[in-house]
């Protein structure tokens, strides 16, 4: 888990971080303080138009957890047939995240699904991009393999960037501390209508328990 570099009391989130992990699995969609980070605006924790539940999550393509995170993620979603909301949030103490993020917005407007298939890429590829360099190369080859020129100059009008900040906003807004941060979101007007995946080895258990509680499943 990547952080934001920002001062956090330190007793008040250990209080919080505890709380949240003795929390049983199926208690999780009724107790809001099983949330480790305090939502100031859940604009963004709603599924798609039309889905009842979904996985929002907000990620760093140079973050090392999102890309352990990443295949688990993927492999729910492709399970039980809900939309992934993937969120840039890259962080400013990394030193490509946001070209990353850029690059993967490009890919985008080719198509979704491709965009979505060269962030994998990137996050199964991570350990060997070091620079913006090594990322402008991976970023030519997948295009090629995929029999696209990559552009040189990938967003001449800086629209792609203001793409990726408003997300980046959005997180702010939200309240993201950490990359990556998940959430199992469902469509109910009342009680929790989202949880936060602190345990990812509950990903599974928690969207079981979002389909019944929707009628979903």
């Amino acid at each position: 888990m990547v952080r934001l570099a920002r001062w956090v009391p330190v007793f008040f989130f250990s209080v919080v971080l505890a709380a949240a992990l003795v929390v049983p699995a199926a208690a999780q969609f009724s107790n809001p303080q099983s949330q480790t980070t305090v939502v100031h605006n859940a604009r963004a924790l709603r599924p798609p138009a039309g889905a009842r539940v979904a996985i929002v999550e907000f990620e760093d393509l140079e973050c090392p957890d999102c890309a352990r995170a990443n295949p688990v993620i993927k492999e729910a979603a492709a399970k039980y047939h809900i939309p992934w909301v993937r969120h840039d949030f890259p962080l400013p103490f990394h030193t490509w995240s946001f070209q990353g993020a850029v690059d993967a917005r490009w890919f985008d407007t080719k198509s979704k699904r491709l965009g979505d298939e060269f962030r994998d890429a990137v996050f199964a590829a991570q350990a060997t991009i070091q620079s913006q360099d090594d990322l402008n190369t991976f970023a030519h080859k997948f295009a090629a393999d995929h029999k696209l020129a990559f552009p040189f100059v990938v967003d001449p009008q800086g629209r792609l960037a203001q793409l990726v900040k408003a997300d980046s906003d959005l997180g702010q807004s939200v309240g993201i501390q950490h990359t990556p941060t998940i959430w199992v979101v469902t469509n109910r007007t009342s009680g929790v209508p989202f949880v936060e995946v602190i345990d990812r080895s509950k990903l599974f258990e928690l969207i079981e328990q979002a389909q019944a509680a929707t009628g979903a499943k």
